[in-house]
């Protein structure tokens, strides 16, 4: 049975808390997100998949989120039960943070270059979850990374986070290059999206006045 348990992240601020924690175990894997919108690019993570390790070192670097994760699973198998389930970990703890996303810009858009591979992400952070995925990753596998794992990744995150998202290949001929580029400007885009727009003055981002959660309409 899957158990998924959000936990308070407390931390010293005079701000409001944007922060999200889930510990999420299953019979193949058990995984700890906690993460902070509003952080410096502090990362731990140990997930037991060393390209996904460096993949998420790149979300919370260029992100500007502090991140901690920890994953235990059977990676004896392969790596698809871990990767996945901390791409779900880690939507649930992005759509924690959010809460009702009062005052955030909730549109983000970037052009992340790495050598000859340039990727395109534009995200809405609507509550709708959505992926296009137009990766064309010519290795099979990133040192031992199955690279179809990219865009289960990717599922993962929108469909938890409640993410419109939308990532773009416009050129790139070496994988790593390619997946790294996506990632990092995934986390710019994110960034974005998720910052505070003072005009808002707290209001919810939508002419509706309301925006789903993660799935669920909100109150």
């Amino acid at each position: 049975m899957i158990q998924v348990r959000p936990v308070a992240f407390a931390r010293v601020s005079t701000s409001p808390q944007r922060t999200g924690e889930v510990h999420r175990v299953t019979g193949e894997t058990d995984v700890h997100v906690a993460l902070d919108l509003d952080g410096t690019g502090r990362c731990q993570v140990a997930t037991g998949v060393p390209f996904l390790d460096h993949m998420l070192h790149q979300l919370a670097s260029h992100g500007l989120l502090d991140l901690e994760i920890t994953a235990r699973g059977d990676t004896h198998i392969d790596d698809h039960h871990t990767n996945e389930d901390v791409g779900i970990a880690l939507g649930q703890a992005l759509a924690q943070a959010l809460g009702d996303r009062r005052g955030i810009r909730r549109f983000g858009h970037f052009l992340a270059p790495l050598d000859e591979a340039l990727v395109q992400v534009a995200l809405d952070c609507s509550g709708r979850p959505h992926l296009s995925y137009d990766l064309a990753i010519p290795a099979q596998r990133i040192g031992t990374y199955d690279t179809e794992l990219v865009r289960e990744f990717f599922v993962a995150v929108a469909n938890n986070a409640g993410l419109t998202l939308h990532i773009r290949q416009l050129a790139g001929v070496n994988s790593h290059h390619i997946v790294e580029a996506g990632f990092k400007a995934f986390a710019r885009a994110l960034d974005q999206a998720v910052e505070i727009d003072p005009r808002r003055g707290g209001a919810v981002p939508s002419s509706k006045g309301v925006l789903e959660r993660a799935g669920q309409v909100a109150a």
